[in-house]
C-alpha cells in the first residue's frame, strides 16, 4: 500500500502557507484492504475512508469518465490498478495536482510547482471542461491568490463550458460552497470578475450580472464588497452587500437565496440591507417613529446582534471607493444609541400596570420613541 499526501495541503506547503486539512491518496489496494486495516468508509460517490487514529481522509486512487451533465455526471474507477499519476490527471489545476511521497519526494507530473513559481492558474488537461464546478474553483483560487494570472486556454475552456450549457447543471450546494469560501478571500470582487469574464455570472447569479448594465452599479457593488472585506466583515455582511442592490431592479433577494439554498442568516441580512440601507444612511433626517420602525424590521429587540452586522454593511456601502464618500460612518453610533435607548424601556413594568393587547403595544411604542428622540438631532420627537 502506497500513501501520498495530495492536493491543497501540498500546494500550500510549497507556498509556505499555514497547513490546513491534509488529504491522502492510497495506491495499490482496494476498499476491503483499507477496512481490514481499520479505516472507516465515509465516501458516498467514491471510496473515501477516515484514518482509524488521526481521522484524516484517505481516498483510493481513481479515474473518472464523463457520462452525463453537471457535477454528478461522472463514472469513477478505483482499484489497485489505478496509478497515482492517473489520479492526479483528473484534477482541476496543476497547482492542485501534486503529491508528496512518504519519504518527502514531490511528484509533479503536470509542472504545478513551475506554475506556482510563475503565479499561474492552469488546467491539468482538456478534461477540465467536463466539470462546471471547476469554473467556480478557478474563480475562487484567483481570488485567494490575487496576484496569480489565469492561463488563456483555461479561460477559453471556461467559456466553452458556459456556451455548451454545462454551467446550467451546477448543483446549488456546490455553488454556495465555493461562493461562500471565495467571498472570505481578499479582494472578493475578483471572484465576481472572473465569473463575468467567462460568462458564468449571467448563469449563476443573473441578478448580480444585471447590475453591470453600463450605469456603474455593478462596479459600485464590487467596491462595496471589497470595502466590507477591508472592514473585516463576516460572510453574511459580504453576501448582503453583494446582492442587496438586486432588489432595486425588481429582483427578489429571497428567490435568489432560495435558488442557491443560502443560509438563513445570510438571506435575512441581505434582505434587510436591500430594504433599509437608505434609511440607515439618512437617520439624522428620520423621526423617532421611523427609527423605531427600522429597529423593529431588523428585529433588534430579540436579536440585538443583527444591528451590528447591518451597520457594518451600511458602513461599507457609505464609505466605499469614492472621494465623495465619507471616510467614517457616524450614523452607526446614532443607531446604536437609539437601539440602546429603545431596549432600555422595561416592557415588563408596563405589563404589570395591567396594560394588555393594543394598549400595551401603543404604550411601549410611545415610551420607546420618546427615548429614541433624546438621541436624535434636536432632541425631540420629530415628524418628517
Amino acid at each position: 500500500m502506497e500513501v501520498y499526501q495530495v492536493g491543497g495541503s501540498v500546494r500550500d506547503r510549497l507556498l509556505g502557507l499555514p497547513a490546513g486539512d491534509r488529504d491522502f491518496v492510497v495506491v495499490g489496494v482496494g476498499p476491503q484492504e483499507l477496512e481490514d486495516r481499520g479505516f472507516r468508509p465515509v465516501g458516498r460517490d467514491f471510496p473515501v475512508f477516515l484514518h482509524p487514529e488521526t481521522g484524516e481522509e484517505y481516498a483510493l486512487a481513481r479515474t473518472e469518465r464523463k457520462q452525463g451533465r453537471g457535477y454528478r455526471g461522472f463514472v469513477f474507477r478505483t482499484g489497485s490498478g489505478v496509478s497515482l499519476e492517473e489520479d492526479l490527471a483528473r484534477r482541476d489545476l496543476t497547482i492542485n495536482a501534486m503529491a508528496l511521497a512518504q519519504d518527502g519526494r514531490l511528484i509533479d507530473p503536470f509542472n504545478g510547482r513551475l506554475d506556482l513559481q510563475a503565479g499561474r492558474l492552469r488546467h491539468v488537461s482538456e478534461a477540465f471542461r467536463e466539470d462546471p464546478v471547476r469554473i467556480l474553483r478557478l474563480a475562487r483560487f484567483a481570488t485567494r491568490f490575487g496576484h496569480f494570472e489565469i492561463a488563456p486556454r483555461t479561460l477559453e475552456l471556461c467559456r466553452e463550458m458556459v456556451a455548451s450549457g454545462e454551467v446550467e447543471h451546477l448543483v446549488a450546494e456546490r455553488v454556495w460552497q465555493e461562493m461562500s469560501r471565495a467571498l472570505m478571500h481578499e479582494p472578493p470582487s475578483r471572484f465576481i470578475d472572473v465569473l463575468r469574464e467567462v460568462g458564468a455570472l449571467a448563469v449563476i447569479l443573473p441578478e448580480v450580472d444585471a447590475l453591470f448594465d453600463g450605469a456603474g452599479t455593478g462596479r459600485r457593488v464590487l467596491r462595496v464588497l471589497d470595502r466590507a472585506a477591508e472592514l473585516g466583515a463576516e460572510l453574511p455582511v459580504r453576501f448582503a452587500v453583494l446582492v442587496g442592490r438586486t432588489a432595486e431592479d425588481g429582483g427578489s433577494i429571497r428567490a435568489l437565496c432560495q435558488r442557491l439554498r443560502v443560509p438563513a442568516a445570510c438571506r435575512e441580512l441581505a434582505e434587510a440591507f436591500g430594504q433599509l440601507r437608505s434609511k440607515a444612511h439618512e437617520v439624522a433626517r428620520l423621526d423617532a417613529d421611523r427609527v423605531l420602525s427600522v429597529l423593529g424590521q431588523l428585529d433588534v429587540f430579540r436579536r440585538p446582534e443583527r444591528l451590528q452586522s447591518f451597520l457594518l454593511a451600511c458602513e461599507a456601502d457609505f464609505t466605499a471607493g469614492s472621494d465623495a464618500q465619507a471616510s467614517s460612518y457616524p450614523q452607526a453610533e446614532m443607531w446604536r444609541r437609539a437601539a440602546a435607548e429603545a431596549r432600555a424601556v422595561d416592557a415588563g413594568a408596563l405589563a404589570r400596570t395591567g396594560l394588555r393587547g393594543q394598549e400595551m403595544a401603543e404604550a411601549l411604542r410611545r415610551k420607546r420613541t420618546a427615548r429614541i428622540a433624546d438621541v436624535l438631532p434636536g432632541g425631540e420627537v420629530k415628524k418628517c
